[in-house]
């Protein structure tokens, strides 16, 4: 028989220890005389009992007065670097752990150390479901023997309160060692139905018989007990539920969370920054998964809507832009036209939006003439949804396997965790109640059997014979039983298929297998590796050894990324159940629906949102628990007013804003080690300039100074120098092209014949691991990997009607092309790109004969750009960015694109035969058939022994004709001949340097 699997505690954490103290410290003074355990009446040192007897029991009693709990509270929040509380407005305090890092542990363990100190023996943990009342209870059945042995066998009782067993009650109040009731809320805040209904709340609120005609809620006030809240922001957030607190007439309130939605005097604070600084959970690597190539319908995703300027909502889609099929995002409103407004491509054809609804959970886009509606975080268009479902439950497994072979070996069991929004995906029933695979659940057995056969994982399956028998033993759904179904015998197998929310009492006895089968679960002697749930495992539940989570969502996900990640947080055990240590083991992947970088900032808002860290911000007490020596009892602190002036010379030297935030100076400085401390503080340097490291977090400073407004250079724009050569250049043309058709088809099929790459659609899979620092989460990308999208999910649009709205040539030209370039057949493995690709070799070839056969004539006198439109120009840049003061231009500052436009405009300023220039607007247009041209440079040459020259130059970084793009080479020969056009000696000329401007001058 194998050995059974027991979890292993560690005893002597240093950070738990911290927590642990930073309560019990709350009590110094009450110190009682005691020879180890006993249930004798307790005194404290001035005599006093730290118990009392009362009319229904025993209780604990508290001597400190506020001001002696005031003076040690605030010690304790200077020691463990929190802002201190002025007055003691309650006795709530605020225990902030993040997930999984032992937080039940902490307040079970700090239970007996206020006991064995304070003698203190009443406590009741109060919880929000039934799901973390089941946790707290295997927690306290699974550390007896542990705790035992920390405490000399203490004699201690817990319970978890039921209506039906009030001798527990009675027990609870009269006992004199230690208590512990775990209680869900729900059980004690009055109901507000009607009182002769016999509900749980109301029945601890009733006078019994069996109680002596007492309330059993007497009987548990009368104790003055220590509560302990679990997850406090789902307690009591409400009226009653304050008082139904209340109503327990506590000696004192503790709150454990790692979100607190209120903080009352924060005395311990582990959040997300600091366990992973530490490393006590597990690194983060977010995966996802995104098609590419694959255009062929109409693709739209709903990304987000809301009423702020009207009902709208933005939308991601594919459209044309020169010429290149691009995906962007846009705000569209009611009666918007997807395919006229927007996107000009046939296929969103009839995506009229019909309506919007912005209604919390209900959100989504209706349109008028298509049958298709979009609830948000929906997509359409891309590859068939269930493809790239199947994808993530391929990539999960493979993740799996890989794990597998790397901790199996160091006696790790490996866990998956999928989500689902609806059971009936992942299992089905007949009319007799038979169970049956739901789609994902098929598609995980055919990835997995698929996988499993490459070689690499030969290693995992030695010894067993036939996979296909044995599969289902290694996948199932942890749900609320259904009592319709058919339960199966197998010992690894549970079936439990309602969809629950885990806050109800018919989800009760799900989780009691759940919670009960931990162990089990963690060892090899289980098959049991994947495992799919509703939204009962949201919360109250994690497992150790949970390496991957995949969110099998339809539509957008209601469970925040917090909530998914946290249940595989917790670092791994391996079968003796000792936590294994280090990111090389505990890392998480977690299969995201959308970009790892949005998976990464929606997590850092939630982060943000929910626990209220504040991400690259310096506070007023942050430097405060700064050591500066110590003393013959304790360490000596920097403390809060040193801190508070600190934190006001980093606010004079312009490091910080008034709200905190690290500016960019400050991370400059700290990148160039040229931070100063005030002479004060010299001798805490180092630890400042650490601290303000880990809050500055990534100290790239991007390169952007003072933000300017361009002004007009009257000097200049008024001078008779530039009206002369604005004169030149202003007057506007028109063209017309002339070509022979049957060359320009023959030239179009060659080009495609032998030129065009359509390639595959393609699955690209990245991955990347997270850092958390006090400045933020950064996602850096650790792999990438293509597969195929196969061709037969691919839909072939009208290619003719794309390539005729994009070249302009008539149907029967476009079907003479394609025929005489014989690669249809790669028309059917990747339709969008065989037309973008073909559309870019058309216009390619189009160019020659456009150019070759263009020509401009001067459209008259009164139809040019005025002079004055430069007045109406309101141009912005940036000192030392892109930047450069003028003297020779028609305003104060020049802004440059480039490097080589940079040099050109110094050189421009230096230049004495360089009497005035304009880099001209955007505004100045010169159409061709290939869009409109903007040149660069507007110049007049004067070297005093020639007539004025006039120049339009155009800067590239080349002067190498066959380097330059065929749309750049035809643009600027198409202003060549719109300038010669216009006569009066101007030239258009591409010069890559002013020294080759000169060149072009002199003739050289």
């Amino acid at each position: 028989m194998a050995k059974e699997m027991k979890l292993k505690f560690e005893g002597n954490l240093e950070y738990q220890q911290e927590a642990i103290k930073a309560i019990v410290d709350i009590f110094e003074g009450q110190e009682i005389c005691r020879t180890n355990f006993t249930v004798a009446p307790l005194q404290n040192s001035d005599g006093q009992a730290s118990m009392f007897n009362t009319d229904l029991g025993v209780g604990n009693k508290l001597s400190l007065i506020d001001e002696e709990l005031l003076e040690n509270v605030r010690k304790i929040q200077l020691r463990n670097g929190l802002k201190q509380t002025k007055t003691l407005a309650s006795k709530d305090f605020s225990i902030e752990m993040e997930t999984g890092t032992g937080k039940t542990y902490v307040y079970l363990r700090s239970i007996f150390e206020m006991n064995q100190k304070f003698g203190f023996t009443k406590f009741i943990i109060v919880v929000p479901s039934i799901a973390i009342k089941e946790g707290t209870n295997k927690s306290l059945d699974i550390t007896k023997d542990h705790f035992k042995g920390i405490y000399d066998n203490v004699n201690y009782d817990f319970f978890t309160y039921d209506s039906s067993k009030l001798e527990q009650v009675r027990s609870f109040a009269t006992n004199d060692y230690i208590q512990i009731m775990v209680i869900n809320i729900d059980a004690f805040r009055k109901s507000f139905t009607d009182p002769s209904k016999e509900t749980t709340a109301n029945i601890i609120h009733r006078t019994n018989d069996k109680l002596s005609g007492y309330k059993p809620i007497d009987y548990i006030n009368s104790t003055n007990p220590i509560v302990i809240i679990d997850e406090p922001q789902s307690v009591d957030t409400t009226p009653k539920a304050k008082e139904a607190i209340n109503s327990l007439n506590p000696l004192c309130t503790f709150r454990y969370s790692a979100t607190h939605k209120d903080k009352h005097n924060l005395m311990y604070k582990l959040d997300s920054v600091d366990a992973y600084e530490q490393k006590l959970v597990k690194q983060i690597e977010v995966a996802s998964i995104e098609v590419e190539n694959v255009h062929n319908q109409a693709y739209i995703k709903f990304l987000k809507v809301d009423n702020k300027n009207g009902l709208r909502a933005y939308v991601e889609v594919d459209s044309f832009k020169n010429g290149k099929l691009t995906r962007e995002k846009k705000w569209v409103k009611q009666g918007v036209d997807l395919y006229e407004d927007v996107t000009r491509r046939e296929v969103y054809e009839g995506y009229i939006v019909k309506d919007i609804s912005a209604e919390p959970g209900n959100e989504y886009i209706d349109f008028t003439s298509k049958a298709d509606y979009l609830t948000l975080g929906q997509i359409i268009g891309s590859v068939d949804d269930g493809l790239i479902k199947r994808k993530q439950i391929s990539k999960t497994i493979e993740e799996h396997l890989n794990k597998e072979l790397f901790l199996n070996p160091k006696n790790i069991k490996v866990l998956s965790l999928f989500f689902l929004d609806k059971v009936s995906n992942y299992r089905v029933y007949d009319g007799d109640g038979n169970a049956t695979n739901g789609k994902y659940a098929q598609m995980f057995e055919e990835e997995y059997l698929n996988l499993i056969k490459h070689p690499k994982y030969k290693t995992l399956f030695e010894g067993i014979k036939d996979m296909d028998s044995d599969i289902s033993d290694i996948h199932n759904g942890y749900f609320s039983i259904d009592k319709k179904s058919k339960k199966s015998n197998k010992k690894d197998k549970y079936e439990y298929f309602k969809d629950s929310s885990g806050t109800t009492n018919a989800d009760d006895d799900a989780y009691n297998l759940i919670m009960k089968d931990k162990e089990r679960l963690l060892s090899f002697d289980s098959k049991l590796r994947f495992i799919f749930s509703h939204s009962a495992l949201k919360e109250g539940w994690d497992n150790p050894n949970v390496f991957q989570i995949c969110t099998l969502n339809e539509t957008s996900s209601e469970m925040k990324k917090r909530q998914e990640i946290g249940r595989g947080l917790r670092l791994a055990v391996n079968q003796e159940g000792v936590r294994v240590r280090g990111f090389e083991v505990n890392t998480l992947t977690v299969m995201a629906n959308e970009s790892y970088e949005d998976f990464v900032s929606e997590l850092q808002k939630e982060i943000e949102k929910d626990t209220g860290i504040r991400f690259g911000i310096l506070e007023a007490h942050t430097f405060a628990n700064l050591v500066t020596g110590f003393d013959e009892e304790d360490k000596k602190y920097f403390g809060e007013e040193n801190s508070g002036k600190l934190f006001d010379y980093m606010l004079e030297k312009g490091y910080v804003d008034l709200k905190g935030k690290v500016q960019d100076s400050l991370k400059t400085d700290l990148k160039n080690n040229d931070v100063e401390v005030p002479e004060t503080y010299e001798y805490l340097k180092n630890p400042i300039i650490k601290t303000l490291k880990k809050i500055a977090g990534n100290l790239n400073v991007k390169n952007a100074e003072e933000r300017k407004h361009i002004k007009i250079n009257k000097q200049v724009f008024l001078s008779e120098d530039f009206k002369s050569l604005w004169d030149k250049v202003k007057y506007k043309t028109t063209y017309s092209v002339k070509f022979d058709t049957d060359k320009l088809i023959e030239k179009c099929a060659e080009s495609i014949r032998d030129n065009l790459v359509a390639g595959r659609g393609k699955f690209i899979f990245k991955k990347a691991r997270t850092e958390i620092t006090k400045g933020g989460i950064e996602a850096k990308e650790s792999s990438i990997s293509t597969s195929l999208v196969d061709s037969k999910y691919i839909n072939l649009p009208d290619i003719v009607s794309y390539l005729q709205n994009e070249t302009n040539l008539t149907r029967k030209t476009i079907v003479d092309i394609l025929v005489k370039s014989g690669r249809l057949d790669a028309f059917k493995n990747n339709p969008q790109r065989f037309i973008d690709e073909s559309i870019r070799l058309i216009k390619t070839e189009m160019r020659h004969f456009i150019v070759d056969g263009i020509s401009y004539q001067k459209i008259g006198e009164g139809d040019y750009y005025k002079q004055e439109l430069f007045e109406e120009d309101e141009l912005v840049g940036y000192l030392k960015q892109n930047l450069e003061e003028s003297t020779k231009s028609p305003f104060d500052h020049v802004i440059y694109d480039s490097a080589i436009e940079k040099d050109i405009t110094k050189d421009f300023e230096l230049s004495e035969e360089v009497k005035v220039y304009a880099k001209l607007p955007s505004w100045f247009k010169i159409d061709t058939p290939l869009g409109t041209y903007n040149p660069d440079w507007a110049v007049l040459w004067d070297d005093g022994i020639s007539s004025k020259l006039y120049f339009i130059i155009e800067t590239k970084g080349t002067l190498s004709w066959e380097f330059l793009r065929p749309t750049e080479k035809g643009k600027i020969e198409c202003g060549k001949k719109h300038f010669e056009a216009l006569g009066d000696n101007i030239k258009l000329e591409v010069a890559n340097s002013y020294e080759s401007f000169v060149d072009i001058v002199t003739g050289k």
